[in-house]
C-alpha cells in the first residue's frame, strides 16, 4: 500500500498546466533566509494540486487580460524542507541572511510571529507564494517589500510608514484576483495563498520537488 504522504498522483507541474507563468523557485537556490537550498527541492519547478493549478489558472488568465502575468516563488514544499526550517530556527546559530529577510527580528522570532510553521500548509499541496509581473516593464510590480521579508510591511493589510498608495493597490490587484478564484490571503505575507477547498487538508506530503515523481 503507498503512504499517502509519498503519492504525488494528485499533483500536476505548474509549467505544463499554466504555461503563462514564471517562476523563481527560491528554494531551491541559496537566496533565501536560510542562505542554502533547502532539503527536499530537487528541481527548481513548481508542483501543485491539480484544484489549486486549476483556480491558479483561472486566476492567472484574469490576470493576463490586464497585462501581468504570476511569478511563482515556492509551490509544494515537502515536509523535509519544513523540518529543515525548524532545525535551523532551533539549532542553527548561522544569521548570515539576515540583513537581507528578517533585518528587525531574531530568528527564534520568526515561529512566534508567524512567519515559518512546523506544519506547513505548502506541504498539503495547495499553498503557494507569488507576484506579479509587469509584461510592459519585464519586471515585477512592486508590492513595497520583497517575497519572504518577515517583517510588518509584509503583511497585506499594512498601510503604516513605508508603503505607498500605489503598492498597496498593487497587493489587492493581485488579492483579489485570487481570491475570486479560490484562493485566501494569508495575514502576514502578501505573497501566500492557499486554496480555500484544498482536497488534501490533513495530508503533510513528503515526496521531493521534481517532475520525475509525478505520474504521467
Amino acid at each position: 500500500m503507498i503512504n499517502p504522504a509519498m503519492d504525488p498522483s494528485g499533483f500536476v507541474l505548474l509549467a505544463d498546466f499554466v504555461p503563462t507563468i514564471v517562476q523563481e523557485i527560491r528554494y531551491y537556490s541559496t537566496y533565501n533566509f536560510i542562505g542554502d537550498r533547502i532539503d527536499g527541492y530537487e528541481e527548481p519547478c513548481a508542483l501543485l494540486s491539480i484544484e489549486a493549478a486549476r483556480a491558479l489558472k483561472a486566476a492567472s488568465g484574469e490576470l493576463f487580460v490586464q497585462g501581468y502575468r504570476l511569478k511563482i516563488f515556492d509551490a509544494y514544499r515537502p515536509a523535509a524542507a519544513v523540518k529543515h526550517f525548524v532545525l535551523w530556527g532551533i539549532e542553527d546559530q548561522d544569521i548570515r541572511m539576515k540583513p537581507y529577510f528578517y533585518p528587525t527580528l531574531e530568528k527564534q522570532a520568526l515561529f512566534s510571529e508567524g512567519y515559518i510553521a512546523s506544519r506547513s500548509s505548502h506541504s498539503r499541496g495547495s499553498a503557494l507564494d507569488l507576484t506579479l509581473l509587469d509584461m510592459r516593464t519585464g519586471k515585477e510590480v512592486d508590492m513595497g517589500g520583497p517575497f519572504d521579508l518577515f517583517s510588518e510591511i509584509s503583511h497585506p493589510d499594512y498601510r503604516g510608514e513605508g508603503l505607498t498608495d500605489e503598492q498597496y493597490e498593487n497587493r489587492m490587484l493581485l488579492q483579489r484576483a485570487m481570491v475570486r478564484s479560490g484562493f485566501e490571503p494569508y495575514e502576514c505575507e502578501w505573497w501566500h495563498f492557499r486554496l480555500k477547498d484544498e482536497p488534501y487538508p490533513d495530508t503533510y506530503f513528503a515526496f521531493p520537488v521534481s517532475s520525475r515523481y509525478l505520474k504521467r
